[in-house]
């Protein structure tokens, strides 16, 4: 279900207020002010997709800050991103400022102060999703928050565009619960992030960490193909198929083991979606990369516990609640 608020309709005296409240419940809580008008337009929409949430925050002049003080009553570790829709805004953490334009982005920390300033009306994209989403490391991350990046070169402008078209399409019904949708566009992020370390300048730990985010997000683009195999993935990033093992080993798990489970996790979500509810169970396994029903079966009842009939059917229950 999608949420929507608007200012209009409310008494100018009570404008600013209501936008203050909405954008503290709805992210973090944030102290704001407003431009010189008395009058404050305002209209916040979008909704949670799994845990990232996904709005379009669309407002008079105003500044939001994360201060010390916010921060004390409530600490949730997340990161959040903007990407400037229409108008400006101007981003500052850990002693930088980005200003951004229309199609750029930026990344921020809630955990620490920062502070956005829209000294126009503007349109603003704002993701929110728990900081162990991405691979990065929290203190590579940290070198990257308020730091603009161009949403018309590399893979960052595949980001821009991407949240672009997600804002054009908040409302379509397709778009609603869409788990996947905003997991890839996380992962999406993390690999624009990934590119900007310089691996002659940073531990080796910091650059086999931005590998894996990369090696990652070209996985997940290839889960379809039955074939996918480590020579493949190795050879796609120029890397030795040994060195590829090494990477998922120190990361815990891997490789065969990670792109089980993560195929697992995609069949799972297109079980429980109500508008695949018609499609077999082998079918969806085979859009996956796992052709044979058997040991789809099998696998899954390994992951979750449940057979994929079993599951399907947990989760139309659950939605009936």
């Amino acid at each position: 279900m999608s949420y929507v608020l608007t200012t209009a309709g409310v008494p100018a005296t009570q404008q600013f207020d209501l936008w203050q409240s909405a954008v503290s419940q709805t992210f973090v809580p944030l102290e704001a002010t407003a431009g010189e008008h008395s009058a404050f337009r305002g209209r916040l929409r979008g909704q949670n997709l799994g845990s990232v949430a996904v709005y379009e925050a669309s407002a008079d002049a105003h500044t939001v800050r994360r201060t010390a003080r916010a921060i004390s009553r409530a600490a949730p570790d997340y990161y959040k991103l903007s990407l400037q829709l229409h108008g400006t805004a101007k981003l500052t953490q850990d002693g930088r400022q980005a200003a951004l334009r229309p199609g750029d982005f930026a990344i921020y920390d809630t955990t620490r102060p920062y502070s956005l300033a829209f000294d126009d009306v503007s349109s603003t994209m704002v993701l929110m999703f728990p900081r162990s989403m991405l691979c990065l490391p929290s203190g590579q991350v940290e070198q990257l928050t308020a730091i603009r990046f161009a949403g018309g070169q590399g893979v960052s402008g595949i980001v821009s565009t991407t949240l672009v078209q997600l804002a054009r399409n908040i409302d379509d019904p397709q778009v609603h619960g869409s788990v996947r949708l905003a997991r890839n566009v996380v992962d999406l992020l993390g690999t624009a992030l990934a590119d900007q370390v310089d691996y002659a300048d940073v531990p080796a730990e910091t650059s086999r960490a931005a590998m894996l985010v990369k090696i990652k997000s070209y996985v997940e683009s290839h889960l379809e193909d039955p074939e996918l195999s480590p020579g493949d993935i190795a050879a796609a990033h120029h890397i030795s198929t040994r060195y590829l093992h090494k990477l998922f080993s120190e990361a815990g798990t891997t490789v065969s083991g990670w792109i089980r489970h993560r195929r697992l996790e995609r069949c799972g979500q297109d079980l429980a979606d109500p508008g695949k509810h018609q499609l077999a169970i082998g079918v969806i396994g085979a859009r996956w990369g796992l052709v044979d029903a058997s040991y789809l079966s099998r696998a899954f009842k390994t992951e979750y516990g449940l057979s994929p009939s079993e599951y399907r059917r947990r989760s139309v229950e659950h939605r009936a609640r």
